[in-house]
């Protein structure tokens, strides 16, 4: 039963934390301020020629776009840097350390 009461409470605390982030407008700038990350590390160039390569490999006409993110979800994952989410994760850390009513 403490493991069940344990996963709700921190599911009711990712709630909360997300609600304030949405809120607050934060969660917006820190969504531009990875997207930008990523444009500037070249991680959006690597996913998109894994994207090209897949749909060769497959062909066009053998691959949907279903099958296609199923595969690149966890490759894009893979592939940002962990500086990225480092500092990601630091961001938010500082946003929470900042917020009294969390």
């Amino acid at each position: 039963m403490a493991d069940k009461d344990r996963a709700a409470k921190e599911q009711q605390m990712r709630a909360s934390i997300n609600a304030k982030l949405i809120e607050t407008g934060e969660r917006d700038r820190l969504k531009e301020a990875l997207q930008q990350k990523l444009i500037d590390c070249g991680w959006r160039d690597q996913v998109k020629a894994h994207c090209k390569e897949v749909v060769k490999q497959k062909g066009l006409d053998n691959i949907t776009v279903e099958d296609l993110v199923l595969e690149m979800v966890p490759k894009g994952r893979a592939l940002v840097p962990d500086s990225v989410k480092k500092e990601l994760l630091m961001k938010i850390r500082h946003f929470l350390a900042s917020q009294s009513d969390l």
